[in-house]
């Protein structure tokens, strides 16, 4: 039996409680819907590290990013570190990358056999924190209360270009990977910049809400977090703060955004309809991580509160069951089901992996696991960031900080810090045992530390980063003077006369 193709769908900074698919009133986000209807939808999903770069890293290689050196905006992928994309080549498939993956570093393929777009950011150094001086910004860094105050409308941005782009390429190659001849399976994967901040949308998504009915927060908790202070202080809440008015018109453009990477979700679906691969390909959308958007008093993302950490999980295809999956899992455990979709892991894997295969449960079986961890390392901390979901329970260590315990199912909205509980103090000190004995968090440091400190002086040094430019061959596209313009014509279109 020929194993399914797959088309992965990535959302940036799309928190699965702002989408109609997850039971958001206002949102509106018909594709993602009409997909879990005719598939599964993962409830307790999140990603392993709330930050792009880390967050994606590890999902590629099911690997935990303290595995990997995936600390940051900035860490260098390396090149040795097998990823879904090696995998799927050695099962036969023909691989291909469009859109955003936020390499950085030399390598950036990282086993795709074709990449179709440049990168949206910056592919060097120049986001490297600094942990020694964990209370200063990133120079060029860009999450600010500029998103909020300069929310709203716009015909163009950088942004729209690039999605624009990203789905314009990908639908051609929908449709190219239906013309060729080759009838190996696919693994496209598709990374979409929307509806991460700025917040600021066309007007035809933005006209499909009306602005009276976009919700606010919920109220901010009695005290923050000692993370959650750095993380405002960092975004400049603390002094620069918002109004009313500027949180409900960015909420309106993250919410028109959703609409309009929805859009392009059903425009790819489309396509997989037209050249009769819908029957055949196992499509799945996610996103890296989610968005605050404005509740506990914080925005963005960085911390394992809820909004920031959770991700959509949505998958339809070929022998995918039809209903919802409540247990919680982890992007760390795409890579591992993508291989059992292949048709197992491969004899060698080179390392072995941190997540575990959805696949039964995603086919109507069961999942005995209902848990798991994640890791941040990233901007606005000095310390690595611990957490440990089980079942009801979260639980987020870090060295500077007193522990935080949640009931997500009692408190979903993550006000009660249970840490402190007489009746919750046995569990509570299991899992910070637990801590101790996954991480050794001041090695973990050591190396973070050790890894800034080298990216800037490369940086320093060497500024230019290494920026895709992919690769395209004018001289053999469209009509040429040197082919047969009787056969060209016939060859490029579908389906064949």
């Amino acid at each position: 039996m020929t194993a399914p193709n797959v088309l992965l769908v990535m959302a940036d900074q799309l928190a699965p409680h702002f989408t109609g698919t997850y039971g958001h009133p206002v949102v509106q986000t018909p594709s993602m819907d009409s997909l879990a209807e005719r598939g599964v939808r993962f409830d307790a999903a999140y990603c392993h590290s709330p930050l792009c770069a880390p967050s994606r890293y590890s999902m590629m290689t099911g690997r935990a990013a303290s595995q990997i050196g995936a600390w940051d905006n900035a860490s260098e992928w390396s090149a040795a570190a097998p990823t879904i994309a090696h995998w799927l080549n050695l099962a036969g498939y023909r691989t291909v990358l469009s859109g955003k993956m936020h390499f950085v570093g030399p390598d950036q393929l990282h086993g795709f056999g074709r990449r179709l777009t440049t990168d949206i950011y910056p592919a060097n150094f120049a986001w490297t924190p600094d942990w020694e001086l964990a209370g200063e910004r990133i120079g060029k860094w860009y999450h600010n209360m500029d998103s909020l105050s300069e929310a709203g409308q716009a015909l163009a941005t950088y942004q729209i270009d690039y999605d624009d782009e990203v789905g314009f390429a990908t639908r051609r190659c929908l449709y190219d990977l239906a013309r060729e001849p080759d009838d190996r399976p696919f693994f496209l994967a598709v990374a979409f910049i929307h509806p991460h901040d700025p917040y600021v949308a066309r007007p035809e998504w933005w006209n499909l809400y009306d602005h009276d009915q976009i919700d606010l927060p919920g109220p901010v908790p009695a005290e923050f977090d000692p993370h959650t202070v750095r993380i405002r202080a960092g975004i400049e809440a603390d002094t620069r703060g918002w109004t009313e008015e500027q949180c409900r018109t960015a909420r309106h453009a993250y919410y028109a955004n959703t609409s309009y990477f929805d859009w392009w979700l059903g425009e790819l679906l489309g396509v997989l309809d037209e050249t009769g691969r819908a029957d055949d390909t196992v499509v799945i959308a996610t996103s890296d991580h989610g968005d605050m958007l404005g509740d506990r008093g914080s925005w963005f993302k960085m911390s394992f509160f809820e909004r920031s950490a959770r991700v959509p999980l949505v998958m339809a295809g070929p022998d995918v069951a039809v209903g919802t999956v409540p247990n919680v899992c982890s992007l760390l455990d795409l890579a591992p089901t993508l291989m059992d979709i292949a048709g197992g892991p491969p004899a060698e894997l080179g390392a072995p992996l941190d997540g575990r295969s959805l696949w039964p449960a995603a086919t109507g079986g069961d999942d005995p696991v209902d848990e798991t961890v994640g890791e941040y390392m990233g901007e606005l901390t000095s310390h690595p960031v611990f957490m440990i979901r089980r079942g009801q329970y979260k639980y987020i260590h870090c060295d500077t900080d007193p522990p935080l315990l949640y009931d997500i199912s009692a408190d979903p909205a993550e006000h009660r810090n249970l840490a402190g509980s007489p009746e919750l103090a046995d569990l509570s000190a299991a899992f910070a045992a637990e801590v101790i004995q996954r991480w050794d968090s001041a090695a973990i440091r050591e190396q973070v530390v050790a890894s800034q400190r080298a990216r800037r002086v490369v940086h320093a040094a060497a500024g230019e980063g290494w920026d895709y430019s992919p690769l395209r061959d004018p001289a053999n596209e469209y009509i040429r003077d040197h082919m047969d313009w009787a056969e060209a014509g016939p060859k490029l279109r579908y389906p064949a006369n």
